[in-house]
């Protein structure tokens, strides 16, 4: 008992340090931007940079969008296989997962290509259309990640009783996906939300190719001119993801009472 509770420590210690030494190094790293003194200042210049603000809040923007329409399209498609299309779950879960295997740059390709100025439905042609573009793009990237939260707190209610119960009383289908199914997966639609967040603020390839000033093409150009501002931008980025795993379980705590109660 004694040998199996100690090898399980070990494995918990290499796993922390395979996960920490190269963060604690790059934070190490950062620090050393005037000689012979750790000092903030590669992140006092990273944030006194107008476009880091202006890269930030473009992202953020996008994925703040890119979450309510993959909410608006993943809930109720989940839902209703989860109801009615039980039979058709293998064939969503596998559409689901194609974002994983085509990549990201073979995706956006294919836009340019359907969507470029001179097809019949032209999205490149104007910044604002090429931004719609793009968070259609983020929804298809972060839908794997949405649907199977939202799927698996599905799987945790008893969808079918809720919603007979819900018939019962009168509701619409509006009524019965915003007031009873939604309270109910609360916690599974906060950690598809926070997760595509995480997605969107550091994506390249898409924002890139279209050209768009988001926070990973301004990461990318930042790395290959300068040496301790990428580290302090690293840093940074892993702030924010860490950020948004903590909100995770914060608001789902907070939820799981509601919800709960919602049975």
């Amino acid at each position: 008992m004694n040998r199996g509770r100690l090898g399980s420590w070990i494995i918990i210690l290499l796993g922390v340090m395979y996960f920490f030494v190269p963060l604690l190094s790059t934070f190490e790293f950062s620090l050393r931007y005037l000689r012979g003194v750790y000092s903030f200042e590669a992140y006092r210049i990273v944030l006194a940079d107008p476009r880091f603000g202006a890269t930030v809040t473009y992202s953020a923007l996008l994925a703040f969008a890119t979450i309510l329409v993959g909410i608006f399209l993943v809930v109720p498609t989940a839902y209703w296989v989860q109801l009615r299309l039980p039979g058709l779950r293998p064939v969503v879960e596998f559409i689901t997962l194609l974002p994983l295997v085509i990549p990201a740059i073979v995706l956006v390709f294919g836009y340019l290509r359907i969507y470029n100025s001179s097809s019949i439905l032209p999205l490149t042609g104007a910044e604002r259309t090429t931004d719609l573009l793009l968070i259609f793009s983020y929804v298809t990237l972060a839908l794997p990640y949405m649907y199977r939260a939202v799927d698996n707190g599905l799987r945790a209610i008893d969808v079918r009783t809720l919603t007979e119960a819900a018939q019962s009383l009168g509701a619409g289908w509006p009524t019965i996906l915003l007031g009873v199914i939604l309270p109910n997966v609360r916690v599974a639609v906060l950690s598809g939300a926070f997760l595509t967040f995480a997605i969107v603020i550091g994506e390249f390839t898409m924002a890139s190719l279209l050209n768009r000033p988001a926070f990973g093409p301004y990461l990318q150009n930042i790395g290959a001119n300068r040496a301790y501002e990428p580290a302090a931008l690293a840093i940074i980025s892993f702030a924010i993801t860490w950020a948004c795993m903590g909100l995770i379980q914060v608001f789902g705590r907070g939820a799981q009472g509601p919800a709960a109660g919602a049975h």
